[in-house]
């Protein structure tokens, strides 16, 4: 029986894949798309192969609460073991992305959430200034908070240690975890692994022996209002030193699931923008620096292919049920067949509220433009999309007025209105905050 792997490498821009990840073996997608410019949207089209309008996945609605059976439901179904290893605390068991997973593990960041560990580093830069007394109050604040107090301790102890210079086990977002994971993992016949990586997301703080600059520290949103604190150049060079640390990694991840998967699907989730439009990161529209991704397909063959036509993330859902032997409906279509360009959507729904009022909070006044929604529209080799203040058009224009096409693509889908009613710990908030996401 045919073992897959999907493997979501985020946040990887294109140009960043093609500089860094040669060595990897497959049918190589040059022209494929994201349906959005951020992690849990695109996620919810992963698992789904709809669009995350359609199944109500995306901004203030962040949790896979879908009616419909998900990926992992339906390989369990089929008699799939299904196993998991996430990086991203969007990705994880408190918004429901643990859906039909036999086994969901997570990095230190899931763990500190599942923990409800004490908000260390809040308290830290609230006692910076206090010496050897914040010790004792640390000790009380630890054991009358409500927080798991032994965990917590644990992992106050390993901060630490870490500042010290001392212990691994926070060097990078998770993926020396996930290399231990899957060494220690006796995968037999009918296994399906997804694991998503973060090395290449904010903030870009790469192991020691791979920095040619010092991190910086960076907030998207408001260094694309604002401009970046850090030089530019130093912010690019973090980044890349964050991708070339995934590589290597990911390159010894490959060796290990090369001998036990027969289908192994390496994609993004989104890109990243670095300086271009003015922006940074990946919450500021879907120009082609966040919706074009690195997509390949590996089969089992250790040569390389390079593919042409228009996909999308959409289609790794076929993909993967095809190869399974599942019937399912979906947007996508099998990339393992001979393939016609393809013409997908893309979609931006707005910011999150934790986004608007902490941009509030940090005193910016215009910012009503960041909920808007905009769309945007990939076909043989052409990319076109709404932005703020108009439209952009990338490569040869397909249809002779691509703002029509689409709006009827768009007037054709079913959207689903939803909107989260969880409230989130202080952990996932913590979490969130460091990522970029609060």
């Amino acid at each position: 029986m045919t073992n897959i792997a999907l493997v979501v490498l985020d946040t990887l821009r294109k140009d960043a894949f093609d500089r860094h990840f040669d060595w990897l073996p497959g049918q190589r997608f040059e022209d494929a798309w994201s349906t959005s410019h951020w992690t849990v949207p695109s996620h919810g089209s992963l698992f789904t192969g709809k669009y995350a309008s359609e199944v109500g996945v995306y901004r203030n609605a962040e949790t896979l609460d879908c009616d419909e059976p998900v990926l992992a439901e339906q390989l369990r179904s089929a008699g799939y073991t299904t196993r998991a290893f996430s990086g991203n605390v969007n990705i994880s068991r408190q918004f429901d992305f643990h859906r039909g997973f036999d086994q969901f593990e997570g990095s230190w960041r899931l763990r500190e959430v599942d923990r409800n560990m004490f908000d260390w580093d809040g308290f830290i830069a609230k006692t910076e200034g206090m010496g050897v007394k914040r010790f004792p109050l640390a000790f009380w604040k630890c054991i009358t908070s409500d927080c798991n107090t032994i965990p917590s301790f644990r992992y106050g102890a390993l901060l630490k240690l870490r500042d010290m210079g001392y212990g691994t086990d926070l060097v990078d977002d998770g993926a020396r975890d996930a290399l231990s994971l899957i060494r220690q993992t006796d995968f037999g016949e009918k296994e399906f692994f997804f694991m998503n990586l973060m090395e290449a997301h904010s903030p870009y703080s790469a192991p020691e022996e791979y920095r040619t600059v010092e991190p910086p520290e960076i907030s998207g949103l408001n260094a694309t209002i604002n401009e970046p604190e850090d030089d530019p150049n130093q912010i690019r060079k973090a980044y890349d030193d964050e991708v070339r640390y995934l590589s290597d990694m990911y390159r010894k991840m490959f060796e290990e699931l090369h001998d036990d998967f027969s289908l192994i699907i390496t994609v993004s989730d989104h890109g990243e923008l670095l300086g271009e439009h003015g922006a940074w990161e990946h919450m500021y529209g879907i120009y082609p620096e966040l919706a074009h991704i690195p997509l390949c397909v590996y089969d089992g063959e250790d040569e390389t292919e390079t593919r042409s036509e228009t996909v999308s993330i959409l289609d790794v859902y076929r993909t993967i049920l095809n190869a399974a032997g599942v019937d399912s409906e979906s947007r996508g279509r099998d990339l393992s067949e001979p393939l016609e360009s393809g013409e997908y959507l893309t979609e931006y729904h707005g910011i999150s509220d934790r986004h608007y009022h902490k941009l509030k909070n940090d005193g910016h006044a215009d910012i009503e433009h960041f909920n808007d929604e905009l769309r945007g529209i990939a076909t043989d080799g052409y990319y076109g999309h709404e932005t703020f203040d108009g439209f952009e058009e990338h490569g040869e224009r397909v249809h002779s007025d691509p703002k029509e096409r689409l709006s009827q693509l768009v007037s054709q889908l079913t959207v689903r209105e939803t909107h989260d009613d969880i409230e989130l710990t202080d952990s996932i908030k913590r979490q969130l905050e460091d990522l970029g996401y609060a």
